[in-house]
């Protein structure tokens, strides 16, 4: 994996306490960590945001194949 060098500055208070946290891992293992769980965190919220669709239609709505509701209780057999 090809690696960027970033530099910026940061909240120390919050900053210390990420590396007590995480005592003997490097800086750049923290922000790899903090960056991959923040887009870990936007692609679950994309994932629950694409299943609204669902709540806008009641389960019971009749479409070409039945019903959700009538499906759901039939596989819940």
């Amino acid at each position: 994996m090809t690696r960027v060098r970033i530099s910026t500055t940061v909240d120390e208070t919050l900053l210390a306490d990420v590396r007590a946290l995480r005592s003997g891992a490097r800086d750049s293992e923290i922000v790899d960590d903090a960056f991959s769980a923040l887009l870990l965190q936007s692609r679950s919220a994309q994932i629950d945001l694409s299943y609204a669709a669902y709540d806008e239609v009641p389960l019971s709505a009749p479409d070409a194949w039945g019903d959700l509701a009538s499906f759901r209780e039939a596989a819940g057999r």
